[in-house]
């Protein structure tokens, strides 16, 4: 479950919420399933945190939504992508710290 400032992505909403974003939009592609996204999630949910107005933060589930996941080359996960005026703009995959993201996020 993602935190209180961090949005639920799937591939219904990805082009309303993810492309038509305002701001920058970290996108931490993700598993249940998967240790090393459970280990990156606190550090997502803080820069969302932090970072609320400037920047949108969501979660996607890869098996949940697939679509999305194939459309961008999502071969492991964890996979974070900053997408910046409906394009990606950068991209990191594997556990990582908060100053990377934000790097990552150009703020």
């Amino acid at each position: 479950m993602a935190g209180a400032n961090v949005l639920e992505i799937n591939d219904l909403n990805f082009d309303g919420e993810v492309l038509k974003s305002q701001v920058p939009f970290l996108l931490d592609f993700s598993a249940v399933w998967c240790g090393p996204c459970k280990v990156l999630a606190p550090v997502v949910e803080k820069v969302a945190d932090e970072y609320k107005g400037k920047v949108k933060v969501g979660k996607l589930d890869i098996d949940d939504s697939p679509g999305v996941a194939s459309k961008f080359g999502i071969r492991g996960v964890p996979t974070v992508v900053v997408f910046k005026d409906g394009k990606e703009a950068a991209r990191h995959v594997g556990v990582t710290n908060k100053e990377t993201l934000l790097k990552l996020l150009g703020v």
